[in-house]
């Protein structure tokens, strides 16, 4: 089949699905034509191991779609021409596009020769594991960052025995300050979590996970959440810039090509607030640049100035944080109540680069304005 369409969004998650509705905003009338790898429509992803773990419904993931859109699941786009202005999905059809948008994503880092593990990404994940997960089975979570101490949680909330294994010495070892991370790992083990650190999984199947110090398990399931690979694999084979990511300016548009734009979990953007670029893989980014860069795509305009931000809940803790979070800054920490109420500032040459609000509301916008700043206290 070929199909003619002004604007063409390589990808059908949070952040295509946001690009059609920013088009939309600013074109009512355009053809989009909307291509994802998955089987399902757009649906809210930290869902997945969030709120479906606390009772939630699986129908409250599903997305209010953009209007008049050509939705096409299951399809993979494998092949660009960016002169010709064509593509080429893994059925064998073919578009001929005005405008195209790359929103590809990631994918979930793995471990080698493993079989059976369930990388946490998907909804079809999701389900795979709340089917093996409940009273009397036993799991082993591989990661001890954002998806693994979730999912931990989630688990854990549907009576699950839980292992964590993870090579660092603490939960959250690369995003918090030492000493709240090993806050948070000796109350996920007050919680009922076996947490295993300093320990690297080298083989996981059949229910038997291994580690390179010579721990042994016999599990249920095994999950991981090792972090994501920015999904640029198409980008490169049409010869664009990429460096863990898809080099794009504050439009969202590829240097170089006019028509072609990147947003979401695959784009390297300029973050003006912080002099630098950044990829940026959470829930608040993906909306809000997918439908900035879409707008652009119809002509808006409109640069990318956003600090997106980003959450957790983790039994009865809970954080936002905004900027760079990164435990290798250094960071100034303002208790209230030590590990379970406060601020963390993360600062570089002096200047504050991200902001952790640990049980602390309503100051994301707060936040924002201290890092521009650049200096100061959080009011």
């Amino acid at each position: 089949m070929h199909v003619d369409t002004d604007y063409l969004i390589v990808g059908a998650g949070m952040t295509g699905d946001m690009a059609a509705k920013g088009i939309r905003d600013h074109d009512p009338k355009g053809s989009i034509a909307l291509v994802g790898a998955e089987q399902h429509p757009p649906y809210k992803r930290p869902f997945l191991s969030k709120k479906l773990w606390q009772g939630g419904d699986e129908s409250s993931v599903w997305r209010e779609p953009a209007e008049n859109v050509d939705l096409r699941t299951g399809r993979r786009v494998v092949a660009l021409d960016l002169d010709a202005h064509t593509a080429t999905d893994d059925a064998g059809d073919d578009y001929h596009w005005g405008k195209l948008l790359l929103a590809t994503g990631a994918h979930p880092r793995e471990i080698p020769e493993t079989e059976g593990v369930v990388y946490f990404r998907t909804l079809d994940d999701y389900r795979a594991l709340r089917a093996v997960a409940g009273e009397g089975r036993h799991v082993a979570v591989v990661g001890g960052g954002f998806i693994g101490s979730e999912l931990a949680a989630g688990l854990v909330g549907v009576g699950t025995r839980v292992t964590m294994l993870f090579p660092e010495s603490g939960i959250g070892f690369r995003l918090f300050p030492k000493d709240l991370s090993d806050s948070v790992t000796a109350y996920y083990r007050e919680q009922g979590v076996d947490v295993l650190t300093d320990q690297t999984v080298v083989a996981a199947r059949d229910g038997v996970v291994e580690t390179a110090q010579g721990t042994t398990l016999e599990v249920a399931a095994v999950v991981a959440g090792l972090g994501v690979i920015p999904s640029s694999e198409l980008a490169e084979a049409a010869g664009l810039e990429v460096r863990d990511g898809i080099v794009v300016n504050e439009y969202g548009r590829v240097p170089g090509h006019e028509d072609v734009f990147a947003a979401g979990d695959v784009a390297r953007f300029p973050v003006a607030a912080l002099g630098t670029t950044m990829r940026i893989e959470h829930e608040d980014h993906a909306n809000t640049h997918g439908r900035v860069v879409g707008a652009n795509m119809a002509g808006a305009g409109t640069p990318y100035d956003h600090l997106p931000f980003f959450y957790s809940d983790l039994f009865d803790l809970g954080y936002e944080a905004v900027g760079l979070v990164d435990s290798r800054l250094e960071a100034v920490e303002d208790w209230e109540e030590p590990f379970r109420k406060g601020v963390v500032r993360y600062l570089e040459d002096g200047r504050v680069r991200g902001v952790l609000l640990w049980d602390v509301w309503g100051k994301v916008d707060a936040a924002r304005e201290l890092i521009r700043a650049g200096e100061g206290a959080l009011v």
